[in-house]
């Protein structure tokens, strides 16, 4: 008589391509293909993605709709052994994108967490923009509520580090107008369409980029210069 131990499984975070699918790496095609099924953010793009990378996977839907329902039904498979990737839709998990409760269940449940190095869209846009790149805070998306986002900017004036915010581009313009009547013309960089064929970075101040510029298209990174004022 033998008493079986089940030993619990991994759970792998995945980044996934920001645009350019050779960016993907063989340590990121050989955990897929290891894991027993894939949790993510979203089933059809990530079915989608598998397929043009040649894989083939189960997929369970686990998004920022759903995610401590569905975290406990993934940590319980991974502590009866399976393991696990989490892929949310382009770039890495929790940036700015739905993943953390999952791992911090996995944290509490004594669960391994290995996460994989892949695109992110901040440091590209970061280190193409030319701004200082020695302290920086990323911030991600500000509220799309006009109100709520200049009271974001103002909590944010002061700091002495680059900031570094995410925005859609029917937002854009709002945010940078907001950029500028909050933080004054300082020099930033609109990163846009970033590893694609398009990829473009405008860099200027603020007051000369709204002026020159009606809209743009894809998903943005903004690259904002740090408080100048006591330096």
């Amino acid at each position: 008589h033998k008493n079986w131990i089940i030993m619990s499984g991994i759970l792998y975070l995945i980044p996934t391509p920001i645009g350019n699918l050779s960016e993907v790496s063989p340590r990121i095609i050989s955990t897929i293909k290891e894991v027993d099924f894939v949790a993510c953010e979203d089933t059809r793009n990530t079915s989608k993605l598998l397929s043009l990378l040649g894989l083939s996977k189960t997929c369970v839907s686990c998004h920022e709709h759903n995610e401590f329902g569905e975290s406990e039904k993934i940590v319980n498979q991974i502590l009866n052994g399976k393991n696990v990737a989490y892929m949310s839709d382009a770039g890495y998990p929790c940036i700015s994108d739905p993943g953390s409760i999952l791992v911090k269940k996995a944290i509490e449940n004594n669960i391994k967490v290995v996460p994989l190095s892949g695109p992110n869209a901040f440091l590209n846009g970061l280190v193409g923009s030319g701004i200082d790149s020695s302290h920086f805070l990323f911030y991600g998306f500000l509220d799309p509520k006009e109100s709520k986002r200049k009271s974001e900017l103002e909590k944010l004036k002061n700091i002495e580090f680059t900031l570094i915010f995410y925005e859609a581009p029917h937002r854009i313009m709002d945010t940078l107008k907001s950029i500028y009547e909050v933080l004054g013309n300082r020099q930033i960089c609109v990163a846009r369409e970033l590893t694609k064929v398009y990829e473009e970075f405008i860099r200027g101040d603020v007051k000369s980029i709204i002026e020159n510029y009606e809209s743009f298209k894809g998903e943005m990174v903004i690259i904002v210069e740090k408080n100048q004022e006591n330096t």
